[in-house]
């Protein structure tokens, strides 16, 4: 498995669910399934676990670990696994990211810490002594939206010095701060927000990481096969046909409800979330079926 150095964890990565069994409990099995149809079918060249996207609010350590060494097993040979480890706890998240490098992952997804607030001498302390940590490269997780605090600017143009701070998730949404990062470092930034991941790719963004490519990974690495080679008419007809979907699921619900649900529908693992998410009622479905249906996919 090889990675061009501009995109140190792939292009195209799916922010994984977590498949629940009908108790609740992590279905190994089906994440090992999932994983493979994501990389075989849906064209992702890497998956990041145990992130919002996975429940990780509401999974144990344990679990956790479990997840990472099932896809590690399923796809590892041939796509980039990345684990989330970030906490509000700079030592629970120093233990998290421990575990993820016993258990084989290629690399950390470390989210700005949430709730606590702090000041952005304490993100760079924090992101610091979890790089630190391992000998694994870090992708920054910037979203301002569910953490309350950004990564400004200027904090992730110095986080760049540390050699393991490689890539930022940018689901910050602001476009030219993003384009002061890409001039001042040698980052590589990933589209964490699935509604501009072409505007994104435009800017100089290397790819994504994606909620919607569950269900349509492979139109989207066409549309970014397109930005590769300069095709842009197509990149663009590629993204406005998947609006859609994007719309789908992306605004009807907590995005982990609408993929589970649709993913369901197509008779792959999923399973119930975890409280106090609510499963997709009848209702729901039918409209996401519609929206698929809308952007050329069927449920």
């Amino acid at each position: 498995m090889t990675t061009h150095s501009a995109r140190p964890f792939g292009r195209l990565l799916t922010a994984m669910i977590t498949p629940f069994g009908a108790r609740s409990e992590v279905d190994a099995d089906g994440v090992r399934e999932l994983a493979a149809h994501l990389v075989d079918t849906q064209r992702c060249d890497g998956l990041v676990l145990n992130g919002t996207t996975g429940e990780s609010a509401t999974t144990s350590d344990a679990e956790k670990e479990a997840v990472v060494r099932a896809v590690v097993e399923a796809v590892g040979d041939r796509a980039k696994v990345v684990a989330g480890v970030g906490t509000n706890d700079t030592a629970h998240s120093i233990e998290l990211a421990r575990r993820a490098e016993e258990a084989g992952a290629h690399g950390l997804l470390v989210v700005t810490p949430y709730y606590n607030k702090p000041p952005q001498a304490g993100l760079i302390r924090h992101f610091t002594a979890i790089a630190d940590a391992t000998g694994l490269p870090v992708m920054l997780y910037d979203i301002p939206g569910r953490s309350g605090v950004p990564i400004e600017t200027e904090t992730i143009i110095r986080l760049a010095e540390h050699p393991r701070i490689v890539a930022v998730k940018d689901s910050k949404g602001d476009l030219f701060a993003s384009q002061r990062v890409l001039a001042a470092t040698d980052l590589s930034l990933y589209s964490g927000i699935d509604e501009l991941n072409l505007a994104t790719a435009a800017i100089g963004q290397v790819g994504a990481v994606s909620v919607v490519a569950h269900l349509v990974g492979h139109r989207l690495a066409e549309m970014y096969d397109a930005v590769d080679r300069g095709d842009l008419a197509t990149a663009r007809a590629v993204n406005l046909a998947l609006v859609p979907a994007v719309a789908g699921l992306m605004t009807r619900t907590q995005g982990t409800i609408a993929v589970k649900a649709a993913l369901d529908m197509k008779g792959l693992p999923a399973g119930p979330v975890r409280s106090p998410l609510v499963d997709a009622d009848g209702v729901l479905r039918e409209q996401l079926r519609a929206d698929l249906a809308a952007a050329g996919e069927t449920l």
